[in-house]
């Protein structure tokens, strides 16, 4: 699935949430602080529940939740690609080292729980009455942003070019959405350029999470 439609009345509340890189403890915390109600409210993250942090497995346990939902980061495309038997060694050098230390039942629940992986849309777009609110693990590879259009994955994923021009100076936001959340680049504080937003705050190398009130 490459793009999900979401109705945001069928919530209370909604959050999105920067990347987790096997930080659940953090994410318990944050909505507990938030008074997050499994209930009546959704959190939406914007990819890389894995790697790096000490609790991939917790992360990963957040897809069965009929409360969360989430785009395909990068180390998830890593990590599908490593069990396909391609390119083990990137991933383990990435943070994937956690998996191949698993043993006996532990590998078969982990690769079971990474499979899950695999029915993560690419993008995610919230429809919250008027306002449109589009989520993707690094960037939307376009100038206007449309429902289903084609376009380049990879650089769904991977690309930092966007964000890099906004920090050489680049003031421009996308067309055809109210708001975009991304992920993928850990900085110090949440940027906001026009409609333009990214939210990895680098929880996983001792600096805070970051969550967001769609709704």
């Amino acid at each position: 699935m490459s793009y999900q439609f979401l109705e945001g009345s069928a919530w209370r509340h909604i959050w999105v949430v920067g990347d987790l890189h096997g930080c659940r403890a953090e994410l318990d915390a944050r909505l507990q602080q938030h008074q997050f109600d499994p209930q009546q409210d959704l959190l939406i993250a914007v990819g890389d529940l894995i790697d790096r942090g000490p609790d991939s497995l917790g992360c990963l346990a957040l897809l069965k939740q009929p409360w969360f939902r989430s785009v395909k980061g990068n180390h998830e495309e890593m990590a599908l690609s490593a069990l396909q038997g391609h390119e083990k060694q990137r991933w383990q050098m990435n943070g994937g080292g956690w998996f191949w230390r698993l043993r006996g039942s532990a590998i078969i629940s982990a690769r079971h729980a990474l499979l899950r992986c695999r029915a993560l849309p690419l993008i995610v777009h919230l429809q919250l009455g008027a306002r449109t609110v589009v989520i993707a693990h690094a960037d939307y590879p376009a100038a206007e942003y449309a429902l289903d259009k084609p376009l380049d994955w990879e650089q769904v994923v991977w690309s930092r070019q966007r964000l890099e021009a906004l920090q050489s100076g680049a003031e421009s936001g996308i067309h055809g959405a109210d708001a975009f959340y991304f992920g993928h680049t850990p900085l110090k504080e949440p940027l906001t350029v026009a409609n333009l937003h990214y939210i990895d705050t680098g929880a996983v190398f001792g600096h805070h999470l970051t969550m967001v009130q769609l709704q």
